[in-house]
């Protein structure tokens, strides 16, 4: 089975098919948070230092670190972003934007072995960011997109996958440090959106190889109890292959059914970690105590 390692200084995370599902927290993110990106802009990181705290704190086993401010110097929040957030939590991150300058920034300050999030199979990025992949020995987020955008057929978006894990290991990139992005489009736009992504997930298991995550929430936008919905689809899309996502560790309901997922893949052993939740309802679900360096009060937003 393939697994992928990431890590901080002092803690490593494993994504596989055969271990428990990784959350990768979601929240610092100023995108749609427009108090988030006004704070982070003008050198305010209390929410980002409370996010951080509390993402970890409810499970989650990385956390996504993006600094993508409209006239903002990207490249150096980032970087400062991820050096904050290092220094209050110990798990593994994923550096978090669409410019490669942001991204060398946020490697260059990083300790450990950092996921990258992303690259797509458009020729020129991926000679951009490849390079900088392998330079700092990180692992990777393969966006299924190309030079013809966001194909609605699950099987040209395969071939994209296919083309950026060749063109990886042309840069020393082994597969083991390719994380696929199936792209989950809005199922209330695309009917078959859900289709599309298991169908996906499937091969992307079956003949890749490869490891995959996601923004999970995409599949929800524009519906009610969206909570509801990711939920079911992130059941589902472990049941297909998914070994990763980007979503909201603080939404209880999301939590409990990746536990429940992992119960029924196999990835919780002998339901261990169901059964500790469910007899003492105050119990880590999935590192809280040790997951921090020091306490931040929980912000709103």
């Amino acid at each position: 089975m393939t697994r992928t390692f990431v890590s901080s200084p002092t803690r490593e995370v494993i994504i596989g098919f055969d271990q428990p599902f990784v959350i990768i927290g979601e929240r610092i993110n100023p995108t749609g948070r427009k108090a988030l990106a006004a704070e982070m802009k003008a050198g305010d990181f209390s929410r980002v230092e409370s996010d951080a705290v509390a993402q970890v704190e409810a499970g989650a086993q990385m956390l996504d670190v993006n600094a993508g401010i409209p006239l903002a110097d990207e490249p150096a929040i980032l970087a400062k972003t991820v050096q904050l957030v290092q220094g209050l939590v110990d798990v593994p991150l994923s550096i978090d934007s669409s410019i490669v300058d942001a991204l060398e920034a946020g490697l260059a300050v990083y300790q450990g072995k950092a996921l990258v999030n992303s690259v797509t199979g458009e020729d020129e990025q991926m000679e951009r960011v490849l390079p900088l992949v392998a330079k700092h020995g990180a692992a990777v987020v393969a966006i299924t997109n190309d030079e013809t955008g966001i194909s609605e057929n699950p099987d040209v978006r395969f071939e994209v996958a296919r083309k950026i894990v060749n063109r990886a290991a042309d840069h020393g990139i082994p597969k083991e440090d390719i994380v696929v992005d199936p792209l989950v489009m809005p199922i209330g736009a695309m009917g078959t959106a859900g289709r599309q992504v298991f169908r996906l997930l499937g091969r992307l298991r079956d003949e890749l190889g490869v490891n995959s995550t996601c923004g999970a929430s995409n599949v929800s936008f524009g519906l009610p109890n969206r909570q509801g919905i990711n939920a079911a689809f992130l059941n589902m899309a472990m049941a297909s292959g998914l070994t990763s996502a980007i979503t909201n560790p603080l939404e209880t309901e999301i939590r409990h059914a990746i536990m429940a997922g992992d119960v029924l893949t196999g990835n919780d052993a002998h339901a261990n970690r169901w059964i500790a939740l469910h007899r003492d309802p105050n119990a880590p679900e999935g590192g809280r105590a040790r997951g921090r360096r020091r306490r931040a009060a929980v912000g709103e937003g």
